[in-house]
């Protein structure tokens, strides 16, 4: 299968922009170390999307000491496309940098464990002795600091324990263990490029899959979790509004596209409240509205990009169909020319939990934790490519569920007096590290 254009687009981006791994700021950790000394070194160690070179072959060595058949090098003709080979590039993965490992425990169900490796355009302020220092080219090629701040250091660490701790108690289960490491998360794009590498080709596809994420607005030791939809639909629009140019003091010989693009983004405010029903949750928002270049000259064009969350493929539907039509009927009301409206085909499908399996697992977890510890909680429009793993034609029942990472001290402090936390992406977020570990550790075992 052929790539989209947007994933062969920003892997030539990526590759373009540096060809150079950057230095490891420590040395790695032997296979087998103890789990706070990996973590330590990937987050000061931090990889951008597509570049997760180091990261993934010391966790692909972690699998093979387990005794797993690890697979990297698949996709031979995707990567030794004539742009990557004239880059001098090697890549070792499913997906690019990805990995996959199998683990063969005799007759029962196939289980998939998933966890994300890259990191984010983002300078570190944590203040912690093992802050990353990194810098790279960013795939928008910008020199840019490098950090985990997404908690994908963390997800790597608690999907290396969660292997340990399943071969070590291999007695109690019988079945297929499939453990993959993805590339690309950032982007929305790991997935796809893992699945489009023959993922579920050349390794068995997984009866049920799984993955956690940290959550900065839970305390350490807590899980959530939920049933149904839990991250949104994200799709990106761009809207290219056409007018005709002139003096800004002479404004009736023009049709200003400024003027037209206002009237869009005020119309767009009406498509969630009356077009979708006000039980169906859905988001559409201009993030950036750019047009002309001096005070006195109206610009011939004008361009909006959007960002546009939904849950359920009908309510997708009627939001890009609704900015379509909206955005045509405002240009045709100045007597405009028809603007230019691009979905991103690439877009982030919703992470469906599997209500039955979710509380199956969420059961389990709560045996291992406590009742207390286990909440049940409400859903994000963030989005996750993890939800492409199980909308395959098989349809595979998946949970990704959520650990808490915040300090309870600080949990607690920040409650009681209104403080706001550092989310996920802030260069201030330092996840409780040891012990958001230990239960995704406890947690993704008792779920295996």
């Amino acid at each position: 299968m052929k790539h989209t254009a947007k994933l062969g687009l920003i892997i030539s981006s990526v590759l373009l922009a540096t060809t150079q791994g950057v230095a490891e700021t420590d040395a790695a950790p032997k296979t087998g170390a103890d789990l706070m000394p990996i973590y330590k070194y990937l987050h000061a160690n931090p990889e951008l999307s597509l570049k997760e070179k180091n990261s993934s072959a010391l966790l692909a060595k972690e699998l093979e000491a387990l005794g797993f058949e690890v697979k990297t090098g698949l996709g031979d003709a995707w990567i030794k496309e004539k742009a990557l080979k004239e880059q001098g590039v090697v890549r070792d993965g499913v997906g690019g940098f990805g990995v996959a490992g199998v683990f063969r425990n005799g007759d029962g169900p196939t289980v998939m464990i998933r966890a994300d490796m890259d990191a984010l355009p983002v300078n570190e302020q944590t203040g912690l002795p093992f802050a990353s220092k990194k810098t790279d080219i960013s795939w928008t090629g910008v020199q840019a600091s490098v950090m985990h701040a997404c908690g994908h250091d963390v997800h790597m660490t608690s999907w290396v324990g969660t292997a340990r701790n399943l071969i070590a108690r291999k007695d109690e289960w019988s079945g297929t263990l499939v453990m993959i490491l993805q590339p690309a998360e950032e982007l929305g794009l790991g997935a796809l490029a893992m699945l489009e590498d023959g993922l579920f080709e050349d390794f068995p596809v997984p009866d049920y899959n799984l993955a956690l994420h940290v959550s900065a607005g839970m305390p350490s030791g807590k899980i959530g979790y939920v049933p149904g939809y839990a991250m949104a639909n994200v799709d990106s629009v761009d809207i290219i509004v056409k007018g005709v140019g002139g003096h800004g003091a002479y404004p009736h010989t023009t049709v200003d596209p400024v003027v037209i693009g206002a009237q869009i983004v005020t119309a767009l405010q009406t498509l969630v409240s009356r077009n979708v029903d006000p039980q169906e949750p859905a988001v559409v928002t201009v993030g950036s509205f750019t047009a002309g270049a001096k005070h006195n000259i109206i610009s011939d064009q004008a361009h909006l990009k959007l960002t546009v969350r939904s849950y359920s493929d009908e309510v997708r539907q009627t939001l890009l169909d609704g900015i379509a039509r909206i955005a045509k009927g405002q240009a045709a009301s100045f007597g405009a020319p028809e603007p230019v409206i691009k979905i991103d085909s690439d877009y982030t499908p919703s992470v469906y939990n599997d209500p039955a399996f979710a509380d199956k697992v969420g059961t389990s977890l709560k045996k291992v934790l406590g009742d207390e510890n286990v909440l049940t909680i409400t859903p994000v429009m963030g989005g996750e490519d993890f939800s492409r793993y199980g909308r395959t034609k098989e349809d595979i029942p998946s949970l990704l569920f959520w650990i808490g990472a915040v300090k309870p001290s600080v949990y607690e402090d920040a409650k009681a007096n209104g403080k706001s936390l550092p989310s996920i992406h802030s260069g201030f977020f330092a996840p409780d590290a040891e012990n958001t570990i230990e239960t995704g550790v406890k947690a993704m075992t008792a779920a295996a």
